[in-house]
């Protein structure tokens, strides 16, 4: 598996945002082969320009809710959340703001 392949999207919410200004703590939507190892060589790797190293990672599998559309069910996918804590540095993904 490819580095740019293991992050797929940040988690941009209020309980990500909270993480993030009180511990420094970044969530990340991953893919689901990657582990741990692969996660912290990403970040590190990914944000290189803003000096980024990672101090630890914990992984969560989420699992995909059913839904329906009237009489037809269907099931989201299921994926998996890291969230990075930093040792030092900082990723600021709306600088204009």
């Amino acid at each position: 598996m490819r580095i740019q392949d293991v992050i797929r999207r940040p988690l941009i919410s209020e309980k990500s945002t909270e993480l993030r200004d009180e511990r420094n703590v970044i969530a990340f939507e991953v893919h689901p082969d990657a582990t741990k190892i692969d996660i912290r060589r990403a970040v590190e790797t990914q944000f290189k320009k803003d000096n980024v190293k990672v101090a630890s990672v914990r992984v969560s599998n989420v699992r995909g809710k059913m839904r329906r559309q009237g009489r037809f069910a269907g099931k989201r996918p299921n994926w998996k959340k890291a969230y990075v804590r930093l040792a030092e540095g900082a990723i600021e993904f709306f600088e204009g703001v």
